[in-house]
């Protein structure tokens, strides 16, 4: 067989999760994936019910009900709205679909890994920023972006939990476009910021070389249904619609998705237990002599500690709590661990787990 070098040399991403370890187990307190707090709503639940008939028969493979739902949602229009299994899939398909071998690639780190490896499966040159904080290192990373090519930016960034301003992006698209380099911006965990609303979703009606990512995955406590969405200029939402697999997200999870957009006061009482909560985990465990908690805008928090990674994973699994190891992050390394922010109940576990180390 010929096998494209491109695959040979491509490498899986290490995520979260309870099957991200050896002997996996669903039950465990799994503070390693950044999902919302309170769960999936009992309105999907009931949803999801209601529709078990579905199962026998193929979903709308355009998932028009759920495209017209994301567009009150929104309020952007359906033409520039592409759907997605899982954002995953869409960031992929974007960079089989806008990149090759000829495309300079900028990506800020550490970030979310999957940036990098679907734009080397497509043959994409790719260099990185390091930044704790890209808001900081603003006028230096725009001094890097590249001709005629491509730049991925996570907002707020995962893992560090920071939040870009709207007006930075702004500046970020503006440079970018004077290069003719395309701006792919991650917003998976924007929806579960408190007080904030830096979304530029907007701006993809007037900025052609913008691409926006969502998820209800993170938000709306559907990961296992796999439902993410992009949004960009009409020209661009055609040609991933083009290349996107027939079914490629399944009915139960279009009716999920669709139920979830429309419970509203779903998201404010989630981001005010975040808020609560992420304020409560970072006063307690920067007490604690091996941990240093970095500020965070949303769910999820980066700890630097003095216990190696993969030591302080191995011990809490043995208490049946799983944490994520950074170690595999590019940027990162084994002084570093992420915790996503829940309930009160489960983050005092992990809390008296951190004291007793």
């Amino acid at each position: 067989m010929r096998i494209n070098p491109n695959i040979s040399n491509h490498k899986r991403i290490k995520h979260g999760g309870p099957f991200s370890v050896s002997h996996p187990n669903i039950d465990i307190l799994d503070f390693s994936s950044n999902i919302s707090p309170t769960g999936t709503s009992s309105l999907v639940r009931k949803t999801i019910k209601n529709h078990l008939e579905t199962i026998q028969i193929y979903p709308d493979s355009e998932s028009i009900q759920l495209t017209k739902s994301l567009q009150h949602y929104t309020k952007i229009h359906s033409s520039q709205i592409v759907i997605g299994n899982g954002a995953t899939e869409i960031i992929y398909n974007f960079c089989q679909a806008f990149l090759s071998v000829k495309t300079p690639v900028l990506i800020p780190i550490p970030i979310f890994g999957e940036y990098e490896s679907a734009a080397k499966l497509s043959g994409a040159k790719v260099s990185f920023f390091k930044t704790m904080n890209l808001e900081k290192d603003i006028d230096g990373f725009i001094s890097k972006l590249p001709n005629n090519g491509c730049v991925f930016i996570c907002n707020p960034n995962n893992p560090t939990g920071n939040l870009i301003p709207k007006k930075t992006l702004k500046k970020i698209i503006a440079s970018a476009n004077k290069k003719k380099t395309l701006v792919f911006i991650d917003e998976c965990f924007i929806e579960l910021v408190p007080d904030y609303d830096e979304s530029i979703i907007k701006l993809v009606k007037n900025c052609t070389n913008l691409f926006v990512l969502r998820s209800l995955t993170k938000s709306f406590a559907l990961a296992g249904l796999r439902i993410g969405y992009g949004i960009g200029s009409k020209q661009m939402i055609s040609i991933l619609n083009k290349i996107k697999i027939p079914w490629n997200v399944s009915g139960l999870a279009q009716y999920a998705a669709s139920t979830a957009l429309s419970d509203l006061s779903y998201l404010n009482k989630v981001k005010k237990i975040i808020k609560k909560e992420s304020f409560y985990l970072i006063n307690r465990i920067s007490k604690l002599n091996n941990f240093q908690c970095n500020t965070t805008s949303t769910n999820f928090i980066l700890i630097k500690t003095k216990i190696k990674s993969k030591t302080l994973q191995k011990k809490l699994l043995e208490k049946k709590i799983l944490i994520r190891d950074c170690s595999t992050i590019r940027g990162l390394n084994d002084n570093y661990i992420r915790i996503a922010v829940k309930t009160r109940k489960e983050n005092d576990k992990l809390i008296k787990a951190l004291e007793m180390l």
